[in-house]
């Protein structure tokens, strides 16, 4: 792959029928890039793990997916309630799920957590009230 591909998805919180959307799309673009099979695996997992806590928690959100001949980078943009405590959100276990959410099987306090583990860049950014930004890099080689 010589050039950047750039492409953006718009996530619309609440909508649980369309979860997962922009992730396996994201999926399906890096097998045809023929990015290594692990690496697709990875982005997959960060990446729906970020989509799902939009659908989750936020109102609306965007995602800015961009693969160069060194790294994915997976940018996540939100309009939410923000995260009041990011370190405490990074731990394994911690969630804010509500019971509502945990009927459909979410909430197990695993998203950050493996969003951290499956990436090899992640920074938070989060206003209370305003939102959230999450950006993910995975160097390809």
């Amino acid at each position: 792959m010589d050039n950047t591909f750039l492409q953006t998805f718009k996530i619309q919180g609440g909508n649980i029928y369309n979860a997962g959307k922009a992730s396996t799309e994201i999926k399906a673009i890096l097998k045809q890039l023929g990015i290594n099979a692990k690496i697709v695996r990875r982005v997959a997992i960060a990446s729906y793990e970020a989509e799902m806590n939009v659908v989750m928690y936020a109102k609306q959100a965007t995602l800015k997916f961009e693969v160069s001949p060194s790294q994915i980078s997976i940018t996540v943009e939100d309009e939410g309630p923000g995260i009041p405590d990011v370190g405490l959100a990074m731990q394994e276990g911690y969630s804010t799920a509500t019971p509502e959410m945990r009927e459909m099987g979410f909430g197990a306090g695993m998203g950050l957590p493996n969003i951290k583990k499956n990436s090899d860049y992640l920074k938070i950014e989060s206003i209370l009230g305003k939102g959230t930004k999450v950006t993910i890099t995975l160097n390809v080689n």
